[in-house]
């Protein structure tokens, strides 16, 4: 279901429309500027289609120094899966530097209710896509436009663009993280998202491990590049629409702004991701407050 893979897609990536902001500050690390006091960030993301509640998307981020490890796990049912059921990983390895995150690996696995599996793999060198592994490797439908390899230069994989790329250091909502095109390559399908500033808006603790305090609501448009059908009608609802939206929230003594809720129309509804809970872990102490 196309939908759902791209909602978990979405959250992973952030799908498609998260994490973007200004330039690090010139000559500094950012394990050292923005992470000085996150060690670990953890996150539990409710993900709806429509009507339906599909399940729950899991974020974990480590760092030790400049480098990182992140990993997200997903399971979507639909009816506990007598209509639908989808289970995916993924995960991003890197550093982080001041130019931005620079990934090192990317990694993809889910299974369609056990119907259809699927392991991608991407490695990085150089800023550039350096290899890609599908198994079970298929043909590419000859509709697809290709992926050039120069369009595989200066991109950044779902999971480092959605959570190690928008920042700032002010804590109180900056729409400057608004204000970017991240260029994204997923394995598959090179894409660019461009974001814009829309407002800042207060949000209230819905759980006690949720957060509470300004959001930052961006408008984001997808511009596909390669490596999709021109005809699918998902990717023309995608680029066609203006009703994709990502709120950023700051993340506690950090210069990090991560998701906390995305919408973005399917062909079978609206789907949409929300924080149900966010902790930060530093040297010494968690803390529920991002």
């Amino acid at each position: 279901m196309w939908a759902v893979r791209h909602c978990f897609s979405l959250v992973a990536v952030a799908a498609l429309t998260l994490g973007l902001g200004g330039n690090f500050p010139p000559g500094a690390a950012l394990a050292e500027n923005a992470l000085s006091s996150a060690s670990r960030i953890e996150a539990v993301y409710r993900v709806d289609l429509g009507s339906f509640n599909l399940g729950t998307f899991r974020f974990t981020a480590a760092f030790h120094g400049d480098d990182y490890e992140m990993r997200g796990e997903g399971r979507f049912t639909i009816l506990q899966g007598l209509i639908y059921e989808w289970r995916g990983v993924t995960a991003s390895t890197g550093r982080v530097t001041s130019a931005g995150p620079e990934p090192a690996m990317y990694a993809l696995s889910y299974s369609d209710g056990g119907k259809k599996t699927e392991q991608l793999r991407m490695t990085f060198g150089s800023h550039a896509v350096t290899q890609v592994q599908i198994f079970p490797d298929k043909m590419r439908n000859p509709h697809d436009i290709p992926v050039t390899k120069e369009q595989l230069e200066g991109v950044v994989d779902p999971m480092s663009g959605a959570f190690l790329t928008a920042h700032s250091a002010n804590p109180n909502g900056d729409l400057n993280v608004c204000n970017q095109t991240l260029a994204v390559f997923d394995g598959k399908q090179r894409f660019d998202l461009v974001l814009t500033p829309k407002r800042v808006v207060s949000v209230q603790r819905t759980t006690p491990v949720g957060y509470a305090g300004p959001a930052v609501i961006c408008q984001v448009k997808f511009i596909p590049i390669a490596g999709y059908q021109p005809d699918n009608p998902g990717i023309q609802l995608m680029s066609q629409t203006n009703e994709i939206e990502v709120w950023l929230i700051p993340v506690r003594s950090t210069i990090l702004y991560v998701p906390y809720r995305i919408v973005l129309p399917t062909p079978v509804g609206y789907g949409s991701a929300l924080v149900t809970s966010i902790q930060v872990a530093g040297p010494s102490r968690a803390s529920a407050e991002p």
